[in-house]
């Protein structure tokens, strides 16, 4: 849940946890209820610009590299040669921009429900979308499960689950049924990466359970990757890796070592400590 901004704060409160995070806002620059969320975005006094949806931070100016790298670069790398990319979700169109770095990359398709997120993003947030008009980039505004269903078999390199939390619109995107899907879309070889919530709140629960029904779901293989995100609930985020017929544990690291990608926070040497999960992680995901 959240609070309209008092005092000039807006504060997102994670009331099962017993925490919050609080922003000082200086301004509010769009409120709009598209029909599927309330999108508000805010000038901030110390991050840049804030989107948030349905009450939830979502993104801001000073810290969504960090996400958007980690949901890019990683499963990028770890697949052998990627070429055919698909993107679910991920409307502000941070993660289509950082895999569109890739050279390799042919074509790049984003799925996303709510076409108020991109054009709040094209509006506020310039250096989200300047790669929207790449011609490998198609951008979609449709229901993403559906699409997913009418996409032929074995025919995508890569899936970049870019949701919010599992709840609403996004819950299915977590269930054995979906990520079967999803499996057989991907050619062999291929890798899927979802956005997996927070380590310390969440790998007894749905970071052990995404895990869980991945396998289920016919993976062969998965690496979950905690990294640091300031104005998500606890500060500290994840990505949960899932390969086809490709082992999640390792990846291209010379390709990355060399890759020219102008990145703030990804490199060869952070994946690979990324990989190396804290032992009360490990403990709680023992399966």
């Amino acid at each position: 849940m959240s609070e309209q901004p008092m005092d000039g704060w807006f504060t997102e409160v994670f009331d099962q946890q017993g925490s919050a995070i609080a922003l000082r806002v200086t301004e509010k620059l769009l409120d709009v209820t598209s029909p599927y969320q309330h999108l508000e975005v805010f000038e901030t006094e110390t991050h840049g610009r804030l989107m948030v949806l349905d009450g939830c931070v979502m993104l801001t100016d000073r810290d969504n590299f960090l996400y958007h790298e980690m949901m890019s670069h990683p499963v990028l790398f770890t697949h052998a040669a990627p070429k055919r990319v698909v993107i679910i979700g991920g409307g502000d169109c941070g993660t289509l921009r950082e895999v569109l770095k890739h050279p390799g990359v042919e074509k790049v398709t984003q799925i996303d429900i709510d076409e108020e997120v991109t054009r709040a993003a094209e509006r506020f947030f310039p250096t989200l979308v300047e790669r929207n008009d790449d011609p490998r980039a198609e951008l979609l505004f449709e229901d993403g499960v559906k699409w997913v269903d009418n996409c032929p078999d074995e025919s995508i390199d890569v899936m970049i689950i870019d949701s919010t939390d599992p709840v609403g619109p996004a819950e299915g995107l977590f269930k054995t049924d979906f990520l079967a899907r999803c499996h057989r879309i991907l050619a062999p070889g291929g890798v899927m990466v979802q956005q997996s919530e927070s380590p310390l709140y969440h790998t007894g629960t749905i970071i052990r359970e995404l895990r869980r029904d991945m396998r289920a779901a016919g993976f062969d293989s998965v690496a979950t990757l905690p990294f640091p995100q300031p104005t998500y609930p606890s500060g500290w985020w994840s990505c949960t890796l899932a390969g086809k017929g490709c082992d999640t544990a390792t990846f291209r690291s010379n390709d990355a070592d060399s890759a020219d990608l102008a990145l703030e926070y990804y490199s060869s040497a952070l994946h690979q400590g990324a990989l190396v999960l804290p032992p009360f992680m490990r403990r709680q995901l023992v399966e």
